[in-house]
């Protein structure tokens, strides 16, 4: 298991009550609900940050194609579907 960290937040009353519910129906701790909340955030925050990063970089290195090209590109393929 990997070494783990305590953080505090300033939450307000009616998040706390809604944790806390949820904490109940799914039997639970707060931290549990908590940490699994801030791993999600987190993964999927960086998951779009690479995301962005990626079409940045495929815009720096000539990668793209325009709007009309792609609706283009779309209609053909439809085209070709519908002929098979």
């Amino acid at each position: 298991m990997s070494k783990q960290h305590v953080i505090t937040a300033r939450i307000d009353d009616e998040t706390v009550e809604a944790l806390d519910r949820l904490a109940r129906e799914l039997d639970r701790s707060r931290a549990w609900i908590v940490a699994n909340a801030v791993e999600r955030y987190v993964s999927d925050e960086l998951e779009f940050i690479d995301f962005v990063q990626e079409g940045e970089d495929d815009l720096e290195n000539g990668r793209w194609i325009t709007h009309q090209q792609l609706v283009e590109e779309i209609r053909e393929r439809r085209a070709g579907r519908k002929a098979a």
